[in-house]
């Protein structure tokens, strides 16, 4: 009797011939999504192989009866698995698709609790090694011989294994194979080891969790429920009015994509102007879509935390569903756990107790619709480890709804394509690009394949015309304004409109024109402050604030804040003060001026600040496009102001943009000569690496270095992490935390939390720590803030003072 696992409540067993066949069938039903069934069975089945050695059954009864006495995670195995398929695949065959499979299965069996994730096949720095063959090929496994015999002894013969490894080889060639030529490039070998991983890992920790809490696996019955979310939907529409201009074009765009959902399988965009309605009018395309196709989920990506919880409760409201619309923004241990990773490597029994809390989490987004930002999108195709890598076979036969595209980091933009054109070409999965200023991403060097005709949105240019809500006005000077200058301004506008809302690029330039404003004592004005040191319920509120003065429209005031009310904010100023930025900021900002086109075209105004009130050297982004920006406003003779939001001036903008950044699109790796983008399947300088250092290259199908892409791949180029603050309810959860939660406690208290969550760079960090701001929740794993830290005002305070007489749980 072989024992996988031992339940911790009562000491039942899972028998580990069990475990494998089960994950093996978990494995295969999902790798199937992309016809790779037999090659994702293969996985589930070996991946524990190890464990009929009498030496991890050894460690798991000292566990279980003495757990203080066993290092965790001790025993290796998960080699065993990998090297059996590089035995039989590998030193015994010559057929090119063997070589894939052992590969393929082989480096997700070796990875699957590895905090480095995937092994490189070619190290492209340091010693050049190549990570798999050392693994697979190398190193001794203690009683190999012994772990195979059980294995065809207890789970299947040795003549059934290798019938199923030349049906999984067979498959792969179909796979790879159309008409006799290869269809699969370089680079698509790197997203089909994640695809390949993803099965592997969701299977293994499902499982797990399942035989922990004693229960069965129940698959979700995502097409029912997405029947009944369309059905819904056609509800809430058929009680809108067409009783303004706007809401006809509204209505009409919404009919369009409901009309173009009949299309096949595709990368669209869909240009709604900003304040159309693209959030319900891309839910009907996508639901339509989705049932048409037979696609198991709808994946909402939007740049910010700040409009997640916005946009969820309201297509929660919409569709009647409480339960499964899954909200996933920046995780709760994420940031602090990816930082110590990059500092020191983790302790077996921090990896394990990590696993433990991914299972409890149930973050894999099995859900029929998902809410999630750009960084937890990229992090579950590039990012290292096992938590985020485990959702990449859920991006697959889905539609993805990408809510302000041009969102995508600049760094990230080849990855971003490659990862879209993956999906589509091989995922059966439908993306879709949702902004008002589309970026060219057809245009740069590796292009998105967009479908030629694939604009929802007929007449774009008649659309364009018909929503005009605003005039931009040029009031960018060779001599930049001043604080006290755009404080006169602001005035001046005041003496004409009942509300002004004032957009900076910097946090900095915003708290300081508020406190001079503030310190100005303005008489019957009211001002208001958001910034992203606030965290989202304290935002929530504010706005919700806001929008109820400004419906009543019997008080003057102010609102001065940075970009984060540009995208997906429902809120309406009659004019606005934008410091110039890149055109899409520009028309974001323009979309919160007049937004249901009140009244007649209102004034939003550019202006340049001074780079002691608002430096952008560490911006670079936001750098460039103001300057693109400002070269684009001179241009008078050939651009006129009414057509600065025009798509056409949009594209030119973009692809002068993309120019600039040529060299950033791929990746570079500051401090290194290594682009990641090379490192997906081309591998060349990894391989000319290894030839150096030992002559000649291995056999070896794939070139590439995944563990070196998980190394180095960041969204967010500056460590962050995440911080509790003490807003209202806030402390409540706070206090929560530093008692006993009870295991299903997990997920719903730290769900509530994200709404309390606030993102502070490394450097804030540490300022928080030097003034004692800052102390651990959950044995370190969540990091919260002191009550004297955080202002209503502006929220955290880096310059809060020492909490005297604190107490620290």
């Amino acid at each position: 009797m072989y024992i996988a696992h031992v339940r911790k409540s009562d000491g039942e067993e899972q028998l580990l011939k069990d475990h494998l066949t089960e994950c093996a069938e978990l494995s295969a039903d999902w790798g199937g999504k992309i016809r790779l069934r037999k090659t994702s069975y293969l996985a589930g089945l070996l991946h524990d192989l190890g464990k009929y050695s009498n030496e991890f059954q050894e460690y798991l009864k000292k566990a279980v009866a003495d757990p203080k006495s066993v290092t965790r995670g001790s025993v290796d195995h998960s080699t065993a698995g990998g090297k059996l398929l590089f035995d039989y695949c590998h030193r015994n065959s010559r057929d090119p698709f063997s070589y894939i499979l052992a590969e393929l299965v082989g480096n997700a069996i070796i990875s699957h609790h590895s905090s480095r994730g995937l092994q490189d096949f070619f190290t492209p720095e340091g010693e050049a090694t190549s990570d798999y063959l050392r693994r697979v090929d190398e190193i001794e496994v203690v009683e190999y011989e012994l772990i195979k015999g059980r294995f065809f002894q207890e789970v299947m013969s040795e003549e059934q294994f290798q019938k199923l490894l030349l049906e999984a080889t067979k498959e792969l060639k179909g796979f790879y194979q159309a008409e006799g030529k290869s269809r699969v490039k370089q680079n698509d070998t790197f997203f089909l080891l994640k695809f390949i991983y993803s099965c592997l890992l969701d299977a293994d920790r499902t499982n797990t969790m399942l035989f922990e809490e004693n229960k069965t696996f129940k698959q979700h019955e995502n097409d029912v429920l997405l029947q009944s979310y369309s059905q819904s939907l056609e509800e809430y529409i058929s009680t809108f009015t067409a009783d303004t201009p706007i809401n006809q074009l509204r209505s009409q765009m919404s009919e369009q994509c409901k009309a173009f959902s009949e299309r096949k399988t595709g990368i669209y965009t869909l240009s709604i102007p900003t304040g159309g309605g693209k959030t319900l009018a891309s839910l009907r395309f996508a639901l339509n879509h989705a049932i048409k196709y037979g696609k198991e989920r709808i994946i909402y990506v939007v740049p910010f935390t700040t409009i997640i919880e916005q946009n969820a409760a309201t297509v929660r409201e919409i569709l009647k569903d409480e339960i499964n619309i899954l909200e996933h923004h920046s995780n709760v241990f994420t940031d602090q756990e990816e930082t110590k990773e990059r500092q020191t490597e983790e302790s077996e029994a921090e990896k394990e107790a990590l696993e433990q809390k991914q299972a409890l989490m149930k973050d894999n987004w099995e859900s029929p619709v998902i809410f999630t930002t750009m960084v937890q999108f990229l992090n579950t195709i590039y990012s290292r480890g096992t938590r985020n890598p485990r959702r990449f076979h859920n991006l697959t036969n889905a539609v993805i709804i990408f809510d302000e595209a041009q969102g995508v980091p600049t760094n990230c933009t080849h990855l971003f394509n490659e990862s879209l054109n993956f999906l589509k070409n091989y995922g059966t999965t439908t993306s879709v690009l949702c902004t008002a200023t589309q970026p060219s991403l057809e245009n740069v060097g590796r292009a998105l394949a967009k479908e030629s005709d694939g604009e929802m949105v007929a007449n774009l240019s008649e659309v364009e015309s018909k929503f005009k809500r605003v005039e931009v006005i040029d009031r960018t000077t060779n001599e930049a304004w001043k604080l006290e200058e755009l404080a006169d301004f602001s005035e001046e506008m005041l003496a004409e409109k009942e509300n002004l809302l004032i957009i900076l690029n910097t946090k900095k330039a915003v708290r300081s024109l508020y406190q001079y404003l503030e310190n100005k004592q303005l008489e019957n004005v009211e001002l208001y402050h958001l910034s992203t040191s606030m965290c989202a319920k304290h935002r929530k509120n504010l706005l919700d604030e806001l929008r109820e003065k400004l419906k009543r429209n019997d008080t003057k005031l102010i609102c001065i804040t940075t970009q984060l009310i540009e995208a997906g904010v429902d809120i309406s100023f009659q004019s606005v003060i934008r410091s110039v930025a890149g055109l899409d900021s520009i028309a974001q900002a323009a979309g919160r001026c007049n937004r249901h086109g009140e009244t007649k075209p209102q004034p939003v105004y550019l202006i340049n600040l001074s780079a002691d009130l608002e430096n952008l050297t560490h911006l670079p982004e936001i750098k460039q496009g103001q300057e693109i920006t400002l070269e684009i406003l001179k241009e008078k003779s050939k651009v006129g102001h009414e057509e600065i939001l025009s798509h056409t001036v949009q594209k030119r903008y973009f692809d002068q943009y993309y120019a600039r950044f040529k060299n950033e699109l791929n990746y570079p790796v500051k401090k290194t000569s290594l682009n990641l983008f090379s490192l997906l399947g081309e591998g060349a300088n990894a391989l000319e690496h290894y030839k150096r250092t030992h002559g000649s290259a291995p056999l070896l199908a794939f070139r590439s270095s995944p563990k070196t892409v998980g190394k180095y791949f960041q969204v967010i180029d500056s460590p962050t992490t995440s911080v509790l603050v003490p807003y209202k309810k806030g402390n409540d959860l706070i206090a929560d935390l530093n008692g006993e939660l009870r295991p299903e406690e997990y997920a719903p208290t730290l769900k509530k939390a994200q709404q309390y969550m606030v993102t502070v760079f490394q450097h804030e960090l540490m300022e928080l720590q030097k003034t004692g701001s800052i102390y651990p929740l959950l044995n370190g794993d969540i990091l919260a803030l002191t009550s004297n830290a955080y202002d209503l005002k502006f929220g955290i305070d880096l310059e809060a003072e020492a909490a005297s007489g604190y107490l620290e749980f």
